[in-house]
């Protein structure tokens, strides 16, 4: 297994110290790969999420290009939001 040399904060020194006297983990490296599972986590959900809200963009520009919307008068869009929220709870519950 690679070794590599990492500089910590004092602080996070201390947090990795911490855990490993807690007995959840055995050495100062299951702290940091644990970290790194963490990440790589977040970024696979990130990623995911980005994904998410591209596609959802592209359909909006695709029902835009087709005329597939609606125009909402400025004084209109607080109560036609509301009847979205609305529409979005239905039958929840």
């Amino acid at each position: 297994m690679p070794t590599r040399n990492v500089v910590l904060s004092e602080r996070q020194h201390n947090f990795v110290e911490t855990m490993v006297q807690s007995g959840c983990y055995q050495n100062a490296s299951e702290v940091l790969r644990e970290g790194l599972r963490l990440i790589e986590q977040r970024e696979r959900f990130e990623a995911a999420k980005f994904k998410a809200l591209q596609d959802a963009a592209d359909k909006g520009w695709a029902d835009i290009a087709a005329g597939c919307y609606s125009d909402i008068a400025d004084d209109q869009l607080e109560d036609f939001i509301g009847q979205l929220g609305w529409r979005a709870t239905a039958g929840c519950g």
